[in-house]
Order: structure tokens, then sequence, then C-alpha cells
């Protein structure tokens, strides 16, 4: 199968100069849903410019914040469907319609690649008085609505965490404090303005080796390898292994009727701007996991993030609406 992919992907590469003749022809917008400093900015920032080797342009990216990052879907389902306006995204968008947030999400859009994916981590303020998740549940029973946590808003990764952690847990008593991406938010950290919070681990993991913020769990199965020392979150409660492994993902995406020819071109030049040494190194340094997917692959993994992440929220009793009503099945057992 590897070698079908791979082979599919070169004969992409050698016939997008001819479908995509004269493409690009002036700059393209690059709009990043998050802030810069985050997860996202990091991926795009890291992986467009070998992209643009390849495609012989220019990609201006542009951070804008707001709703979520529904500010930003928006902006580019409103352009031109020219593939000269991209949208440089994380998961949120796939709990929009169950959260209330807005009518779109990718299913109104093309996959251009999904590039990587990443693990949850939850870190701490260096002087919070815990050391440890366990830490940190104690602290929160003996002093309810006192810790502040860290969030990006509804459907973003800390609001995820957090419904796991109050399904696990039971309801947990503290302060939201919200943030336009996990960037602003682990430097609010890193200040005292908060004292958790829930994290893509290649966002926090410079901080904890510099011992500007503490970890206290890895939301998965089981360790992560440039962080061995950290427990998983299981380890504290196995309730979690219900849920688990999950994290976020980041991807380029086009508007729905983009021409097959530009799709094409720019599916082969992110394919290879992905394999570039430096990306490759950047993401394991950073405990990204490469992905580098498009087409079939992608949509069908973007299908099962949505089934089992919108069926968790609502679950939890945090969607505004079912799953059911915007044809999400709920995940097999």
């Amino acid at each position: 199968m590897k070698r079908i992919v791979l082979g599919a992907v070169a004969a992409l590469t050698m016939a997008t100069g001819a479908m995509a003749e004269g493409y690009p022809t002036k700059e393209i917008q690059g709009i990043i849903q998050w802030g810069a400093g985050g997860s996202t900015d990091t991926v795009m920032r890291s992986v467009t410019p070998h992209a643009e080797a390849v495609l012989g342009g220019t990609v201006v990216m542009q951070n804008m914040t707001g709703g979520v990052g529904a500010i930003a879907l928006n902006y580019v389902a409103d352009a031109e469907a020219d593939g000269y306006t991209v949208l440089m995204g994380a998961e949120n968008p796939l709990l929009y319609k169950v959260m209330g947030l807005g009518e779109k999400d990718y299913s109104d859009f093309i996959p251009v690649s999904i590039l990587a994916r990443g693990t949850a981590i939850l870190v701490a303020n260096v002087d919070a008085p815990f050391d440890d998740y366990a830490g940190m549940i104690a602290y929160i029973n003996e002093n309810p609505g006192e810790l502040k946590l860290g969030a990006t808003g509804p459907g973003g990764l800390p609001s995820v965490i957090t419904a796991m952690m109050n399904t696990v847990e039971g309801e947990l008593d503290v302060i939201a404090v919200p943030f336009d991406g996990d960037g602003p938010a682990l430097t609010a950290l890193q200040g005292g303005a908060i004292d958790v919070m829930p994290a893509v681990l290649g966002a926090a993991i410079e901080g904890i080796k510099a011992g500007n913020m503490k970890p206290l769990a890895v939301f998965d199965l089981e360790a992560n390898q440039h962080l061995p020392e950290v427990p998983t979150i299981v380890s504290f409660n196995e309730g979690y292994a219900d849920f688990l492994p999950w994290g976020p993902f980041f991807g380029v995406f086009v508007k729905q009727g983009t021409p097959d020819d530009v799709v094409a071109s720019l599916q082969a030049a992110y394919h290879e701007g992905a394999q570039h040494e430096d990306f490759v190194a950047l993401m394991d340094g950073r405990g990204f996991t490469l992905m580098n997917i498009s087409g079939d692959e992608a949509q069908s993994f973007l299908t099962a993030w949505q089934q089992n992440t919108a069926w968790l929220l609502q679950d939890a009793g945090l969607t505004q609406a079912s799953p059911e009503d915007f044809g999400i099945a709920r995940p097999a057992e």
C-alpha cells in the first residue's frame, strides 16, 4: 500500500506542472487560524517555505484569530475558490456545528495536506503548589474555585481535555481563562496569570525543557519518547483509556470548488515540503507525529476524528446540538 501511495504522489508531482500551468501567478494568502507562537503557527511557518520552493511562488501567512478559529475559516470560505487563499488550520472546525459555533466545517473544504498530529499535555506554572496530576486534583478538591485553567474556547483542545477530566473525575470547580490559542496561553502560564494549561506537547516542550513550566501528565496511553519521565494520564486514572489515543492535528485546506489542477499543485508542493529534512527534524524534536496525507486518506482521517471527538463532547453534555443532527455517526465500539 505504501508503494502505491508514493507512486501516486510521484505521478501527481510529475503531472502538476502540466495541469496547473501558470499557477501561481500572484501571492497566495495563507490564513493561520491561531495566534503567533502556537502549535498551528509553528507547523505552518515551518513547512510553507519548503512548499513555496516547489510551487515557485510566495505564500504570505497571516494570523487571523477569534471565534475558536471560525473567523479565519469563514474568511477563506468567503474568498474565491481559486487556490490563492488557503486555510492553515487545526482540528477545531470539525466541532463547530455541534458546539454551535458555525454552519461550516472541513466538509466545505478540500484537504491539501494533513501535515502532523500532536499529543496533549497538561502543564503548570513552576510555582504551582503541586507537581503532578494527582496533586492538581487534590488541590482543586481542597480549594474549589481557585485554580485558573487556560482555555481557547468551545471545541479547542483545552475544552476537549477539560471534558475528559470532568467525565472521568467528576465536575471540576475551576476558573476558565480564555486565550486566542495555546501560544498566548502558555506565555500567560509562564508569567503566572494562569495555573494550568492543557496544550499541545509541541508547543510546550521547549518551555518544559527550559524549566519554565512543569509537566503534570501526558494525555496518551504510553509515555512519550521526548519526555519519558512525564507520567501518562492513565497512570493516575485508568478511566482515561476510554478516550485515548486522542490529539489535535494541523492541515492546509482550500475551498471546495478550487480547480483540480490547482489542488494537485498545492498537494504536491506540501507533500514534498513536509518531507524536507528541516521540517521532519522540527516535528520530531517538538514531539509531533508526521502524517503528510491528502486525498481519500486525509478525508477518512477527518471523518474518524470528527466522530470520536464530537461524540465525546456529546456524552459529556458539552455540545449545543447532537452530532446526529449533522449526520455525524457515533463511532463503532
